[in-house]
């Protein structure tokens, strides 16, 4: 008999329901975004008393009201469903409690989310060839802006010296005391109960990082079943092969979901100096120590980071990946800036499109202004000789209007 699933075991909690209340009123249904099909969305929607898995589509309103594509509803989201149209439409997304995203591969300054409302994002690595100290502050960094729970898996420990693993292990809880660190191996079974201990009822759990790491092979031992394919990994280039091309959310048979993502190539950062110095917490303290407060940290008398780097209190790749992200954050910055600049060229290059010479372009500006000018009241018309309008400053002829007075008298309403 097939476990019956509520609003709660998908995470809806009180918070939720309270931001959901305004469109219960309008009869609208909530649902949660399973997968993105490109051109529609897989979602679980819930009624009174059931639920139904359904394909549903983007309102045009919602589309045109988000600000970037990270504002569009994403794997995860809890979403406003209107049931009553011939299929099913997205009408409203619901606030995010967790947003896990990165800046888009390439040359793009956009925002990409990787998954919503996640309640522990768990990084798959192994402690060969894939280890990397540096790419682990990068998936904690953002792990810790997105507001969910960080948690790393060492697995394909079967592979490895129980030294290695263990020395693997250490390095990523110097980096963040707080990470949740699993040592397993998904072939030989080995540390899947510790694992299997982190989906419960009503918590999500999003799986990431690179190929070949073994992500599918740990979701068919959690699901019990061969749900994704397992690839090899290269043993030429040592580069895993993608087996999931997707991400969507799944529900698993005991309760709780996991969101299982394609492999990640490059972790590129999406935040801020603020968390940028949470996560170096260690790096910060120190950088309070420099004798000058705009201190580069390079040959700059009395920087605190220099001496410790001497004295071997501070670990020099620690260091340096703390320079690299400070300058990738700042370069950022710099693009979206320049983004922004050019956006608002290209808004003001359209405008001037729209009104080529002088009294068109007033005419368009007193449009903008007076709402009343654009629906044809050529009482409002102002007496300025300059704009084409009447004006009292000499001798008219009745048939002498400009062509702004033409254009009121071609839309101005007639008889009802």
């Amino acid at each position: 008999m097939a476990r019956k699933i509520t609003r709660e075991d998908l995470g809806w909690n009180d918070r939720l329901a309270t931001s959901f209340a305004p469109h219960a009123e309008r009869g609208w249904t909530p649902a949660r975004l399973l997968r993105d099909n490109k051109i529609s969305y897989g979602c679980l929607a819930f009624g009174e008393r059931d639920f139904d898995e359904l394909d549903c589509v983007l309102s045009g309103k919602v589309y045109h009201e988000a600000a970037t594509d990270a504002d569009l509803p994403a794997v995860g989201d809890w979403v406003a469903l209107d049931l009553t149209a011939a299929e099913a439409v997205i009408r409203a997304r619901l606030p995010r409690l967790t947003c896990f995203s990165r800046k888009a591969s390439g040359e793009s300054v956009q925002e990409q989310v990787l998954v919503a409302n996640a309640d522990m994002v768990m990084v798959i690595t192994e402690p060969g060839e894939d280890f990397s100290l540096r790419r682990l502050e990068r998936y904690l960094a953002l792990i810790q802006r997105s507001g969910a729970k960080p948690a790393v898996v060492l697995n394909k420990a079967d592979l490895h010296p129980e030294s290695v693993c263990h020395a693997a292990a250490e390095q990523i809880r110097a980096l963040h005391a707080e990470t949740v660190i699993l040592i397993t191996s998904a072939v030989e079974g080995f540390g899947l109960k510790e694992l299997r201990r982190c989906f419960r009822k009503g918590v999500t759990v999003a799986l990431i990082g690179s190929s070949g790491v073994g992500k599918s092979a740990i979701v068919n031992e959690i699901l019990g079943e061969e749900w994704q394919e397992v690839g090899e990994v290269n043993e030429v280039t040592g580069k895993g092969r993608h087996t999931t091309t997707a991400r969507e959310l799944i529900l698993l048979p005991k309760g709780g979901m996991l969101v299982d993502n394609p492999g990640i190539k490059e972790v590129q950062m999406w935040t801020d100096e603020c968390t940028l110095r949470e996560s170096f917490a260690d790096i910060s303290a120190l950088t309070d120590h420099c004798r000058f407060r705009d201190c580069k940290h390079g040959s700059d008398t009395g920087c605190a980071l220099r001496t410790a780097l001497a004295s071997g209190e501070l670990d020099p790749a620690r260091f340096e990946g703390f320079l690299r992200l400070e300058d990738e954050i700042a370069e950022l910055k710099r693009k979206q800036k320049k983004r922004r600049m050019t956006i608002e060229r290209i808004r003001k290059r359209d405008h001037k499109i729209k009104a080529r010479n002088r009294e068109d372009r007033l005419d368009v500006e007193r449009d903008r202004l007076n709402p009343h000018f654009a629906r044809g009241y050529g009482h409002i018309l102002p007496d300025d000789p300059g704009s084409g309008g009447p004006s009292t400053d000499g001798p008219s002829r009745s048939g002498d209007r400009s062509r702004v007075a033409r254009r009121i008298s071609r839309t101005k309403p007639g008889p009802r």
